[in-house]
Order: structure tokens, then sequence, then C-alpha cells
């Protein structure tokens, strides 16, 4: 289920606060930093937004 426009909009990867691509219509519903640098992908649990680096899957 895919977040809102609006929440989207004022949510930032917590390490490098650079915007989130919404990839939660996928199998494994995830927020993806765009920073070229970083990269982290966050996952949604139960459709809350789960912001911690200790949790985030690194880039492969």
């Amino acid at each position: 289920m895919p977040l809102e426009a609006g929440l989207l909009e004022i949510l930032a990867c917590p390490a490098c606060h650079a915007p989130l691509n919404d990839r939660t219509a996928d199998e494994t519903p995830e927020l993806v930093c765009t920073g070229t640098d970083c990269g982290l992908a966050y996952p949604v649990r139960d459709g809350i937004p789960v912001l911690l680096t200790d949790e985030a899957r690194r880039p492969a």
C-alpha cells in the first residue's frame, strides 16, 4: 500500500537527508534513499516507515 503523497514529501533519509523513493507497492515494501552516496533502504512495516539506520538495508 503506497504512502500518502503528503507524508512522502516531508520524509527524508535520516542518514543523509536526501528525499526517499516510495517502493511500498513492491513485494518487500521499503523507502529507498535517492542520495548517490547513501542508497539505504528503510523497511515499511504495517504501513509505518521504520526510519532507523540500524534497521535499513545497505545497497547491494
